[in-house]
């Protein structure tokens, strides 16, 4: 996460992986090969940047092999905010307003929403 370089002061990252280029979006099936963070990765987020909101390009944030263990990482602080499920195939890497905008329901824990980027 170290090389990744993440400024102090930036507080939304999208990560585009490899999810993006297997397609995996695209595909009807749960792929449980998708890359997603460990543990660890989601730690050095949490203690090592600014970060408020992560968004990656498949429907889960968390490695399948440490799901658990990595989403109460994100969740324990209540600081970090995921957004998943990203279909990220035409974006190139740069910096963009990122607007998220979900369906207003009440009682509920999370909610679709519709991402919109602005260069």
């Amino acid at each position: 996460m170290k090389s990744l370089n993440i400024l102090k002061g930036v507080h939304r990252v999208l990560f585009r992986t490899l999810n993006t280029d297997r397609r995996l979006m695209w595909q009807k099936q749960f792929d449980t090969s998708y890359v997603g963070f460990l543990r660890d990765g989601a730690q050095w987020l949490k203690d090592n940047s600014d970060i408020k909101l992560v968004g990656i390009d498949y429907l889960s944030a968390a490695a399948f092999v440490d799901s658990v263990a990595t989403h109460r990482v994100f969740f324990e602080s209540r600081d970090i905010i995921l957004v998943e499920g990203l279909k990220l195939d035409d974006v190139e890497a740069g910096i963009y307003s990122v607007h998220c905008l979900p369906l207003r329901l009440l009682g509920a824990e999370g909610s679709p929403i519709r991402c919109i980027l602005i260069k």
